[in-house]
């Protein structure tokens, strides 16, 4: 399987070229199928990072494991972790039947080129003035008409189809000559010293850090809901490098990352994209004088996202809570409940528990439930209660879900039962107290190797 922009790897990593040359011919016949290529692509060349490193691969592990690796994070640069997160992540897409396009793809066969450029390059194969530009595939080099693309759209899906099964057996034979082999793991003046080396790569490649972080964001923008503009493209809900007034700046005027906005107009949250090189605390700190500024300018104090592309953190410091790590950004939906909860919800530590759920008004039943109520008061965001069967727990349960309820502090609740059994008791109880809808929902635990 030739390819356009992959031939370069052939001499030495022959199953990336292979999965180079099939991603191009698969990016405007079946975009999915490209995107699934691509992400095979990023997980055989981190398999190989490993294998250069000495690091064990674990049994099972995903993609997403050996990327969070804190040993592989150490030897490689930032830009390079968002380009094969970016890939991971709208891979797993084309893996699990998403809608995807051509356009899409596209983007990722370039990222999956960066790559390869910058393995070639710190493999010491060449110099990386000679490595030609990313050259797209064409979609219609011939001018043929629609009828004719589309038989020849199916001969090519049937031709494809017949060099899968080499692939896939290239793959086989290379994940066995993987384990077999044994490889000392490199010692931490030599992991430095990689480190560096692989850097020096980078900035010889004058990889564009930016654009990559910025598909990132917008990819996890749009997976929970929002109109993402293409490129710079600003939309009613997510604007981009707007404008911020009172900065601490020779015009008193900044430019946030990303805005997302109200149906009113006001902001809901404010994104700072982290840039390498810079500590989390900084960029907690200017997303924080970006919230102040727009706080001023709209009077609404904005939730505070910021992140490094891949990696997202949450600082909701208007009702106190401390900055955490999370996975993935809020819905418009869940955003306005936030702010919803700054105005209207009580103080739940001034407030009692049920009479009438709580049993026969058991003392430890009620201080249960003030003992939670008050380290949720503390800006704690967890609570453990720990009672003997038949003691009540489920009771307990239910009188704390209808206190968050009832002072504004919860929405919707998940009460989590390992058997069918427990369910079904449980969700009798709540019936019994509860005059919100309860909606069952069964499932069973798999493993995701995403």
């Amino acid at each position: 399987m030739n390819s356009i922009n992959f031939e370069l790897l052939r001499s030495k990593w022959p199953e990336l070229a292979e999965l180079g040359g099939f991603a191009e011919s698969y990016v405007y016949n079946d975009p999915a199928s490209a995107l699934l290529k691509l992400r095979t692509f990023a997980e055989n060349l981190t398999k190989d990072i490993y294998r250069d490193l000495g690091l064990p691969l674990l049994n099972r592990a995903s993609q997403l494991d050996h990327l969070e690796n804190e040993v592989f994070k150490e030897v490689t640069p930032k830009v390079i972790l968002n380009k094969l997160h970016l890939i991971r992540i709208q891979g797993n897409k084309g893996v699990h039947g998403e809608r995807v396009n051509s356009e899409t793809a596209l983007k990722l066969l370039s990222e999956a080129f960066d790559l390869s450029r910058l393995i070639y390059v710190h493999s010491g194969l060449g110099d990386p003035k000679n490595i030609p530009d990313f050259k797209a595939p064409l979609e219609n080099p011939a001018g043929k008409s629609k009828e004719e693309l589309k038989r020849e759209k199916k001969k090519v899906l049937e031709q494809l189809a017949v060099q899968e099964s080499k692939m896939r057996l290239l793959l086989e034979e290379l994940e066995e000559t993987r384990k077999s082999a044994a490889v000392a793991e490199l010692k931490l003046e030599e992991r430095k010293k990689l480190a560096f080396s692989t850097q020096e790569s980078v900035n010889q490649l004058n990889f564009s850090e930016a654009e990559t972080r910025a598909r990132l964001i917008d990819t996890a923008l749009a997976e929970v809901g929002w109109k993402v503009g293409k490129g710079e493209v600003s939309t009613e809900e997510v604007g981009k490098e707007i404008e911020v007034p009172k900065q601490p700046t020779a015009t008193e005027t900044g430019f946030a990352d990303y805005v997302l906005w109200d149906d009113d107009g006001k902001p809901l949250t404010v994104i700072e994209a982290k840039k390498t090189g810079k500590t989390v605390e900084t960029g907690r700190q200017q997303a924080k004088l970006y919230a102040d500024g727009l706080e001023n300018k709209y009077g609404q104090r904005p939730v505070i996202f910021y992140t490094n592309g891949y990696e997202i953190w949450i600082w909701d410091d208007a009702q106190n809570y401390p900055h955490r790590k999370i996975y993935g950004f809020y819905s418009k939906d869940s955003l306005q409940y936030l702010l919803f909860q700054r105005r209207q919800k009580e103080e739940l530590n001034t407030l009692e528990a049920s009479e009438k759920i709580l049993k026969d008004r058991r003392f430890y039943q009620i201080e249960a439930v003030r003992a939670v109520s008050e380290r949720f008061s503390d800006s704690h965001r967890k609570a453990l209660i720990v009672h003997a069967t038949g003691t009540g727990k489920t009771r307990v349960a239910i009188a704390i879900v209808e206190l968050l309820i009832r002072a504004g502090w919860a929405k919707r609740v998940l009460f989590l039962c390992d058997r069918k059994e427990l369910r079904k008791q449980a969700k009798n109880a709540f019936s019994d107290f509860l005059s919100e809808s309860i909606r069952i929902v069964n499932s069973r635990i798999e493993k995701n190797h995403s």
